[in-house]
């Protein structure tokens, strides 16, 4: 029996029909590529530049032909759809796909559904965002689609199997597939390709008609030439695109006119303030724009990986300034936001993790401004004012984030969709969204628990007494922050205590909770009210300097305005009992969290059992304590620790693979570790993308014999920027090395 051909038939050779076309056969994804356009000219140029394999002008020479697995892209003008939907329907079997390439989906699925009469299984709506202002088979480009997404928006009634093949077609030409429903599509796109279209066309349709045009044209600088460049598109086909998006396209102008109003008011008044803070807003958003289009970092992008390099030996010496409290910037944010009235925040940590939940409310409607370093402004909208972003949440690296934000907005009146990037994507959830559930959250996840999260909003929650089955200040958190909108009494129970920075911080913004020992409770539907929050210096970046001073002779460092919260210090108990010279000075409560400086001198450590009442005080410090056994004397053992190994990386894992590399005597347990303490070597380590990874294996060089390698350090900037620079002065040698 001879071998079924596998044939796609694309329907109009332009731009992105041709490039398809041009993509597919170059990949070797079909047996047969067929072309069809009734421009004779056009037929002959795909055919001899190789684009297609076959051309027909009349697609009933070829439609009756097509059989199961075969596939039909419609490459049509927008408006040009219909006639070619109304030919196709009585000539293909119903197990051909059928997929289309407009950029308007609510006319076309319109006009399928009324050729059909129903909605066919067989016709799967997409768009490909991808393009240029060159047109016809001459701009023909093979890679047009690479590393571009294209939006797919089937009905309920849309076959799992055409869905699948239109989705291999994308990702075998390079892009990534998306779905998305078609009301949303359409509005989204008004907004984001359709209305920039118009208005570069406006402008220069306003431009071309002043007396003085050539000289208009003459001096334009960059920015006209770039805003502009739009406007050398198809007219034709954006004229088809605007008609056939007229109501969501006019939404959306109506929206553009409203806000250039209030800013030509503000010029005409001279309100300064307001021009900043739309000008300051919007270039934080398009900032936001790269960052969660192309999965780039909040910082400085690094193009390249970076890896470490640190030479053995040296000593910590003299006054080292770490970094702001993570735990504390995201929480300030998060309450400061749906506060009413303006939260002024000092101390703020300007990293990759707690600038991703910074950006996350301004998506939502919350002005945030950031007037000097390490100092932020938050326009509070109350519980109730958060507003749907325009996509979904890019929340980069951090799990913090995503797992607070998952309580928050569990309560709101809008869908939102939470994503990360390829660690956090690889992060448990299951964990905050089974407690959520129990309150009444819709909330859908990846297999195995993974993100992204899909929340449905307009859901009324309910309270819960919620005891924690492994310990977690994220999960208590995430509670507590849907609990705010629950109607009755929401608590949470922990067998062991954990950071209580969300129950003090809630305190301070007027808001009262009910705290013992393991448990905390507050009533929803309450009032939070602006106040001011100074960040302490983290304790989980102090512990690296810590450990540092504790295992390298001679060392001598004083970390000042440390948070020493009873619930974080378990770093510091840890290293005490280990024998280490901490001394704490100069005491005080700063914005409700205890503050003090930390003196540490280098002693020799010797090995201990962990309490297992100190795990959860020290859970994010445990990576670089390890370092801290491997240069102590006899035996470190560690259990109860769980949690490590749903971190970045299975931090348990992760360490031990770095020490034994180093030459450490190495056991783990599915709950901890036993590290023998020895002489430290040098060698390469992975830091699995793990920002505390990559950190306590710069620290163990202190003590080892040869240069240690770290691979995969970018992600150092999600708590700790600046590190290598702050490292190198103080007595480390670090060199970044990209590749």
């Amino acid at each position: 029996m001879a071998k079924k051909i596998k044939r796609l038939l694309v329907i109009g050779l332009g731009l992105i029909g041709g490039s398809l076309a041009k993509a597919a056969k170059d990949r070797n994804l079909y047996d047969q590529i067929i072309g069809s356009s009734r421009d004779y000219k056009t037929l002959d140029e795909a055919i001899k530049t190789g684009i297609i394999d076959k051309a027909v002008q009349d697609i009933e020479d070829i439609a009756t032909e097509m059989g199961d697995g075969d596939l039909v892209v419609i490459a049509v003008p927008t408006l040009a759809i219909p006639a070619i939907i109304s030919q196709l329907q009585p000539l293909l079997s119903e197990l051909v796909t059928i997929t289309d390439v407009a950029s308007v989906k609510g006319s076309v699925v319109e006009a399928v559904n009324e050729v059909y009469r129903c909605s066919p299984s067989q016709f799967v709506p997409g768009h490909p965002i991808a393009g240029s202002e060159k047109s016809g088979i001459g701009a023909v480009d093979a890679f047009l689609f690479e590393n571009h997404q294209v939006i797919l928006t089937p009905s309920s009634a849309t076959g799992c199997d055409h869905i699948d093949r239109v989705k291999k077609l994308w990702i075998g030409v390079g892009a990534s597939v998306s779905e998305m429903k078609v009301v949303d599509h359409d509005e989204i796109l008004a907004a984001t390709s359709h209305l920039p279209h118009i208005l570069a066309y406006a402008l220069v349709d306003m431009l071309s008609s002043m007396r003085k045009n050539q000289e208009v044209f003459r001096y334009a600088a960059g920015g006209f030439g770039d805003f502009t460049r739009i406007a050398a598109s198809d007219p034709v086909m954006w004229h088809d695109i605007v008609m056939a998006n007229k109501k969501a396209i006019t939404s959306a102008l109506g929206d553009l006119t409203k806000h250039i109003d209030f800013i030509k008011q503000a010029i005409s008044l001279g309100d300064s303030e307001y021009l900043l803070d739309v000008f300051a807003h919007a270039r934080e958003t398009r900032n936001h724009f790269d960052q969660m289009r192309e999965n780039k970092t909040y910082l400085k992008p690094i193009a390249q990986t970076v890896d470490y390099r640190v030479s053995p030996g040296g000593c910590i010496k003299g006054k080292v300034v770490v970094p702001g409290d993570k735990s504390i910037s995201h929480r300030a944010i998060i309450l400061g936001s749906i506060a009413n009235g303006v939260t002024n925040i000092s101390g703020f940590l300007e990293g990759e993790d707690s600038l991703a939940t910074l950006q996350a409310f301004r998506d939502m409607g919350v002005v945030i401004k950031r007037p000097a370093k390490g100092c932020v402004e938050v326009h509070g909208v109350g519980l109730n004012g958060l507003q749907a972003p325009s996509g979904p949440l890019y929340l980069g690296n951090s799990g913090t984030s995503m797992r607070l934000l998952s309580g928050l907005l569990a309560a709101q009146s809008f869908d939102v969709v939470l994503t990360g990037d390829e660690s956090l994507s690889k992060r448990p959830m299951e964990r905050v969204v089974s407690p959520l559930r129990k309150m009444g959250a819709v909330i859908a996840m990846n297999k195995n628990g993974l993100p992204p999260l899909k929340i449905k909003g307009g859901v009324d929650l309910k309270a819960i007494d919620y005891k924690l089955p492994m310990a977690s200040a994220q999960v208590k958190s995430c509670i507590l922050l849907a609990g705010l909108y629950a109607k009755g009494q929401t608590s949470t129970i922990e067998s062991v205590a954990t950071r209580d920075h969300t129950e003090r911080m809630l305190a301070g913004f007027g808001y009262h909770v009910d705290r013992k020992e393991f448990s905390a409770s507050l009533r929803g539907k309450g009032e939070l009210k602006s106040t001011i929050v100074n960040v302490p210096a983290d304790i989980s970046s102090a512990a690296f300097y810590m450990v540092a001073a504790s295992i390298a002779p001679g060392s001598d460092v004083i970390l000042p305005h440390v948070g020493v919260n009873p619930t974080r210090i378990g770093v510091i108990n840890i290293l005490q009992m280990m024998g280490a010279d901490i001394r704490l000075s100069n005491k005080k409560e700063v914005s409700g969290e205890p503050v003090a400086d930390i003196q540490v001198r280098y002693a020799p450590l010797h090995g201990i059992e962990i309490p297992v009442d100190q795990v959860a005080l020290a859970i994010d410090e445990f990576p670089v304590l390890f370092v801290a056994a491997a240069c102590a004397t006899g035996k470190t053992i560690l259990r109860g620790a769980l949690e490590l190994r749903v971190k970045e990386s299975d931090r348990i894992q992760s360490m031990a693979d770095g020490l034994t590399v180093l030459g450490i005597d190495v056991t783990t347990t599915p709950d901890g570790i036993e590290i023998e303490g020895g002489s430290i070597l040098g060698g390469e380590i992975d830091s699995k993308d793990d920002h505390r990874i990559a950190m306590a294996f710069s620290i163990a060089a202190l003590r080892a014999k040869e240069i240690i390698l770290i691979h995969n350090c970018n992600n150092v900037a999600t708590s700790f920027p600046g590190f290598v620079e702050q490292a190198n002065k103080s007595g480390l040698s670090i060199s970044e090395e990209k590749r």
